[in-house]
């Protein structure tokens, strides 16, 4: 078996006239967690979900991309809760300037193998993810994050 290092990339487009867009760049080395980084602009300041999601299918922008990605058929939680979808990323915070940088290194999240998020897509969603704790109809599926604002599919890359 090869050790080697897995690149990927994302670049988000706004979802309708939203102006939401970003870039994620996602390194997992042999057998480690993956490194995700991403710079998003255009958001109200603010809590916003961040999520990878089950299809890279855009052809009707960020509404085809599916639910949030989740093999497992768990209940939707926080980035840190033991129970979560693999997808399930928390959230981004825009400053006052609309924008948001995030960082994380995720030991669910693959770029290789069978549960892979290549060709699958990154959301950006217009609220708060509750992590699942929010009490509301849809926590424990989406964590009631709303309205889908920039989305974009998940691609090999090489080294950056």
């Amino acid at each position: 078996m090869e050790h080697k290092t897995h690149y990927a990339i994302c670049i988000m487009n706004p979802d309708g006239d939203s102006g939401v867009k970003g870039l994620v760049k996602l390194v997992q080395e042999h057998g480690g967690k993956t490194k995700i980084s991403a710079e998003i602009t255009g958001l109200a300041p603010g809590l916003h979900g961040f999520h990878i999601h089950e299809f890279g299918n855009l052809t009707e922008g960020c509404k085809t991309a599916g639910p949030h990605y989740n093999p497992e058929g768990k209940v939707h939680g926080g980035p840190d809760m033991e129970i979560r979808h693999v997808g399930d990323l928390g959230n981004v915070t825009a400053g006052d300037d609309g924008v948001a940088k995030y960082e994380c290194e995720d030991a669910l999240v693959h770029l290789s193998g069978e549960t892979s998020v290549i060709g699958r897509s990154f959301v950006v969603h217009a609220g708060v993810d509750d992590l699942g704790q929010g009490g509301h109809e849809l926590s424990s599926t989406t964590g009631n994050a709303g309205g889908r604002l920039a989305c974009g599919v998940i691609g090999l890359s090489n080294a950056f």
